[in-house]
């Protein structure tokens, strides 16, 4: 299976998906990017995100596909308890 890392680059080696990418460059893609790297320098799977978030494994699969559709925007709140599985703080600011 390959890794969510190695598609990405794969993806982006098309100059059309490439463009489209940078196109839309939305937040969500931003915070996706963060909080997978989070939880692979954690070293954790989804599921034990979900277990120390108190969830199902289902759960987080969601809100990351979620995230990477740009359809759902998670909750202050959900953000926090997924960077604090991931042993991070979450900090939000306003430029």
């Amino acid at each position: 299976m390959a890794t969510y890392k190695a598609m990405r680059e794969r993806a982006l080696a098309d100059p059309e998906v490439r463009a489209e990418y940078e196109r839309l460059n939305r937040e969500e893609f931003a915070l996706l990017d963060q909080m997978l790297a989070a939880r692979r320098e954690a070293g954790l799977t989804q599921a034990q995100v979900a277990e120390r978030m108190g969830t199902k494994a289902p759960a987080i699969t969601r809100l990351e596909r979620a995230l990477a559709s740009g359809q759902h925007s998670p909750s202050i709140d959900t953000l926090r308890r997924y960077a604090a599985a991931c042993d991070k703080q979450l900090f939000i600011s306003i430029a």
